[in-house]
């Protein structure tokens, strides 16, 4: 959608209702638009079944609910170089069998490279979970809007109040001295 794509109207629906971050988003896209990969393939759900479309083939009436094989093979292929890889969110509905495709390979690839692997927030938690495989990300993190806020150089608010607090105590026990 930020990249100007027509997903369809239930797909439209969802992202404007939920999204605060399309701006965002858009921002990003134009300033670091060739070093971010978009899917090239989607996979919707058709009659309760798992259905891959080409981007091309946009906009749809089926609910888009994971990334298609193409994609998936285009990301591990990235992550197979990788020294460094944040992980924010899965790929798709992993909660739903025919869909958790996306979200399996592409963390699966992750777990088995060697590079050093950051994941964070509480889907992205709960996916590693369920696939098993928490002990080969190098750290996971629940708090998924926290760590993006740190590694981007943005103060955090509970920082700052525990800061604040700590000013505040070490003042009051300089004056009892």
């Amino acid at each position: 959608l930020a990249k100007g794509f027509n997903l369809g109207k239930d797909n439209t629906k969802k992202i404007l209702e939920e999204d605060e971050n399309l701006e965002k988003i858009k921002n990003l896209l134009a300033r670091f638009q060739d070093k971010l990969i978009l899917p090239v393939d989607l996979a919707v759900e058709e009659n309760g079944n798992r259905k891959e479309i080409n981007i091309e083939e946009l906009p749809t009436p089926h609910k888009i609910y994971d990334i298609g094989t193409k994609t998936i093979d285009l990301i591990k292929n990235i992550l197979s170089n990788a020294k460094t890889i944040f992980l924010s969110g899965p790929c798709g509905v992993f909660e739903e069998q025919n869909f958790m495709r996306g979200t399996k390979e592409v963390f699966e690839a992750i777990a088995k490279s060697n590079a050093f692997s950051i994941a964070g927030g509480g889907h992205t938690v709960a996916a590693i979970k369920k696939l098993g495989l928490t002990k080969d990300f190098s750290h996971i993190s629940t708090g998924g809007g926290s760590l993006e806020r740190f590694l981007m150089g943005e103060k955090l608010p509970v920082i700052e109040a525990l800061k604040e607090s700590k000013k505040k105590f070490l003042k009051i026990k300089k004056e009892e001295e």
